[in-house]
């Protein structure tokens, strides 16, 4: 048999009479329980709310809260501030259990708060879930920090992937190459380029302005990139619409010796744009990319004062011959002749003796620029030393060579006159021609010997004049 205080019976009237003295100062101790439970609460949280069983705000503390005043929220469901619903759920919704949760909050503003948030279930006398209350902690500075934490980390990992790259190469240009292919992979670039503005040694503009690629660059967007060095305000990473729509994103890079560079990135119509982590980490690795683009002018300076002459510019005897030599080959395979030249200044001596050395210099660059105004763009003049010029005509006969070179002969005493004025001896040109053949099987060291001893038979009888050196059939045995 059941005992007595297992045995349920419904509450008569007797009961009910019994209990309603009690009923209202229990309501009123709930009350207030649940009025210092807010009021303790609030000392401790930054936000502090109830819901009904649908996830509706019943209460809101503090008013405002996150810039929301209370009867906005009141009401309403608590899914319509949350910033990703879909992603983080419908925290708002009574559960069974107590949660705790990290969520982000949409502000009256329209900014982003983070909260740590605390919920548990509210239930009625007969233990029935009825809705929700909760409490949150604002972290979003902690969670800022954190995020610039790992942003940092994620940059340096980056960068140490760009120098691991640029580490495996040793020329300055293979360097560059290198460290722009890795930033384009660890951003998703479709392509990259370093876009710069350089004058030449006659303070003309270089006619291609792509000093590194990863692929072929439209000439649309090297245009930009050059718009963006004109725009010397503009500091940092600059995302640019291309012209069909493109996402670019273009750095100056401007080098402490000179001159003004970009890196550009690109991605098409259809990537994504270009966010404030992606140029940070373009920024970083801008800094390691001017540091290898100074290391590269330094070398190709270096190989510059190594071939050329420091006086006039031109090439000196080592560069000349070599560059020849490279151009006899294609001219054989072409089976087109090459012209080599002498050109020795006359009495230059009597004018250093004279006038002095900066005379003698003076005379060496009016010779020079002459040289080179004689000739084309494509061909060839060097300084061997002193006062001995060289120049080499591709695909040139020695009747074309004649031309030219009876040319100098008339401008060289003209150009040079004001050097020598009151002097007795005149300055003029000793020239010496030598033709090469295609496959005649003669090497330049001949050619040289040729053109020279032409030079000195013309300053052996009256000088200021050219000869063309005989046939190689005529001369002696050697």
């Amino acid at each position: 048999m059941a005992s007595q205080s297992q045995v349920s019976r419904p509450m008569t009237e007797v009961d009910r009479k019994f209990a309603e003295p009690l009923i209202e100062p229990l309501r009123s101790a709930l009350f207030d329980s649940r009025q210092r439970w807010r009021e303790f609460v609030l000392l401790t949280a930054d936000f502090v709310f109830e819901t009904d069983m649908a996830g509706r705000f019943t209460f809101i503390g503090p008013d405002p809260a996150f810039g929301w005043s209370a009867p906005t929220l009141l009401g309403r469901s608590g899914s319509e501030i949350l910033a990703e619903p879909a992603a983080q759920g419908n925290v708002f919704v009574p559960v069974a259990s107590r949660q705790r949760r990290q969520v982000w909050l949409r502000r009256h503003d329209g900014s982003l708060a983070c909260l740590r948030l605390t919920t548990a279930p509210m239930t009625d006398g007969e233990e029935r879930i009825v809705g929700l209350r909760g409490s949150g902690v604002e972290i979003t500075e902690e969670e800022d920090r954190r995020g610039e934490i790992i942003a940092a980390l994620r940059r340096n990992e980056v960068i140490d992937h760009i120098l691991w790259h640029v580490r495996q190469e040793i020329l300055a240009a293979n360097m560059a190459r290198a460290g722009l292919g890795a930033l384009c992979r660890a951003l998703g670039a479709d392509g990259g380029a370093v876009i710069d503005l350089h004058r030449d040694a006659a303070l003309e503009w270089r006619g291609d302005p792509v000093r590194h690629q990863t692929m072929d660059v439209p000439e649309e967007f090297v245009e930009l990139a050059l718009e963006h060095l004109c725009r010397p305000q503009q500091i940092g990473p600059m995302p640019i619409a291309g012209p069909l729509g493109e996402r670019l994103l273009v750095s100056s890079c401007a080098a402490r010796l000179g001159g003004a560079a970009a890196v550009l990135l690109w991605r098409g119509v259809t990537g994504r744009e270009w966010e404030g982590e992606d140029r940070a980490v373009m920024a970083a690795a801008v800094g390691i990319l001017r540091l290898v683009l100074e290391q590269e002018s330094i070398q190709q300076d270096m190989a510059r004062q190594a071939r050329t002459d420091p006086l006039t510019g031109l090439f000196n005897r080592r560069a000349f011959v070599e560059e020849v030599e490279r151009r006899i080959a294609r001219l054989d395979r072409e089976s087109l002749p090459g012209t080599l030249i002498f050109v020795d200044v006359d009495n230059f001596k009597s004018v250093n003796d004279r006038l002095g050395h900066e005379a003698g210099d003076q005379a060496l660059i009016i010779t020079a620029t002459l040289l080179r105004a004689t000739v084309r763009p494509t061909d060839l003049v060097a300084r061997f030393g002193g006062d001995e010029f060289a120049l080499w005509l591709d695909g040139a006969d020695e009747f074309s060579a004649s031309e030219r070179a009876a040319a100098l002969c008339e401008r060289g005493p003209s150009e040079l006159a004001h050097l020598a004025a009151g002097e007795t001896v005149p300055i003029s040109l000793s020239i010496g021609i030598a033709t090469r053949w295609p496959n005649e099987g003669l090497d330049l060291d001949h050619l040289m010997r040729r053109a020279d001893q032409a030079m000195y038979d013309v300053k052996r009888t009256g000088r200021g004049r050219w000869r063309v050196a005989r046939a190689p059939r005529d001369e002696d045995p050697q």
